[in-house]
């Protein structure tokens, strides 16, 4: 496998990890799947339509996210925003993720160029 195609899976693998917070935490508000799309890439996070939407649903399916449907315009839109247990689950994800960053830090040294 070229040395381009495993940076870019590793890449991807990262990511993947970091949607479901980066998801939850964009939705204290209700948002619209296209909106919150729109609002992750703006923020740098890759991702893909076809990837957003079945995580939306399966993060509603899991009961972290709740929806609601405006039917007020021409056109339907599903609202999504997280619930009392997305935020109970997004609190622990983001103090874990703030113990792996430190650790990771620890582990490879802070602000260092350890790859050069």
């Amino acid at each position: 496998m070229p040395e381009n195609d495993t940076m870019q899976n590793f890449l991807t693998e990262l990511r993947r990890g970091s949607l479901t917070l980066a998801v939850l935490g964009s939705l204290q508000e209700p948002r619209y799947g296209y909106a919150l799309l729109q609002i992750l890439q703006e923020q740098q996070i890759d991702i893909e339509a076809n990837t957003l939407y079945p995580l939306l649903r399966r993060l509603e399916s899991q009961e972290l996210l709740t929806s609601d449907w405006d039917t007020s315009e021409s056109r339907p839109r599903k609202y999504y925003t997280v619930s009392a247990k997305g935020k109970g689950v997004l609190r622990q994800l983001l103090s874990e993720w703030g113990n792996m960053q430190r650790s990771i830090e620890a582990i490879c040294g802070k602000g260092e160029d350890n790859g050069k």
